[in-house]
């Protein structure tokens, strides 16, 4: 889409009610007494809401009370099983795989890749944060060597290039580390002429999914799908344009979080993750 045109290009930045600012396309910088400067984005507001049980079950209970939010799914696993039924028509077929994002979109995905009998794997996506403010995008970097950045917050840093690279190089060692980690000596699974089904638990600004497809892009894939259990209406329609099929399970018209759509949402470990890997590849031989 013209107007995404990075995987961090959608940021929805918070005013905090600081009557000096300077804007940036996509990003709002925010100084206030003490000249330092705040950046937040809607990806920190909804892990905060995520993390926060107590707040997140209140805002479940008021939301079901005014009858504006759809039932929700029990946990991950059962979120993964009725996905899967939304994507049968890839059942079986051997170029198809499907990646899940780490970590808590790795169980969904081991559901759908056991009912639709594919191969299961990760595709890992970092974001490369702007030092000192780590929550605002500069770029992400993804499987396979890829790297996207956003220009705008690009030409807003001083000595962007330095900055970058730096930050580039410890992100990258930890996304490695992590796939020999997950995947336990096997080796990446060939993606160049598949069909691809990219999933997680929920989507909320999309920023890691985007970064996900625009990495696919480079890597000659058949073609992509993004599929989740829940996300907001309108991000779900900017993926439609972005991904070659689209996949939401349930779009609720008062989305605020992804966490608020699970009855359980814990948050996935490494271990987890292995262990999902794992009895997959088992599964395949």
């Amino acid at each position: 889409m013209g107007s995404n045109p990075t995987p961090s290009a959608n940021l929805i930045l918070a005013d905090v009610g600081i009557p000096r600012r300077r804007k940036i396309k996509g990003v709002i910088f925010h100084e206030n007494k003490s000249d330092r400067p705040k950046w937040e984005t809607r990806d920190a507001a909804s892990r905060s809401e995520i993390t926060n049980e107590d707040s997140s079950r209140a805002s479940k209970d008021r939301l079901r009370k005014k009858g504006r939010m759809e039932r929700a799914f029990p946990n991950r696993t059962e979120a993964g099983r009725l996905l899967a039924e939304k994507l049968v028509k890839y059942a079986g077929r051997d170029n198809v795989i499907v990646l899940g994002l780490p970590r808590g979109g790795v169980p969904v995905a081991y559901e759908v890749a056991q009912r639709l009998k594919v191969p299961l794997d990760v595709f890992i996506v970092r974001k490369l944060g702007v030092p000192g403010f780590e929550e605002l995008a500069a770029g992400a970097i993804a499987s396979g060597g890829v790297r996207v950045l956003n220009e705008d917050v690009m030409r807003a840093l001083p000595n962007a290039d330095e900055a970058i690279e730096s930050v580039t190089a410890k992100e990258t060692a930890e996304l490695e580390r992590r796939e020999q980690s997950y995947r336990q000596g096997r080796p990446a699974p060939a993606l160049d002429g598949r069909v691809v089904i990219l999933v997680d638990d929920g989507l909320a600004t999309g920023a890691t999914m985007r970064a996900a497809v625009k990495g696919l892009r480079q890597r000659a894939v058949a073609k992509i799908v993004v599929a989740v259990p829940v996300g907001p209406p309108d991000t779900c329609r900017e993926f439609e344009e972005e991904a070659d099929e689209t996949i939401c399970a349930t779009a609720p018209e008062f989305f605020q979080a992804v966490g608020q759509y699970y009855e359980d949402f814990p948050q996935t470990s490494d271990e987890e993750v292995r262990e999902l890997l794992a009895h997959a590849a088992q599964d395949r031989r």
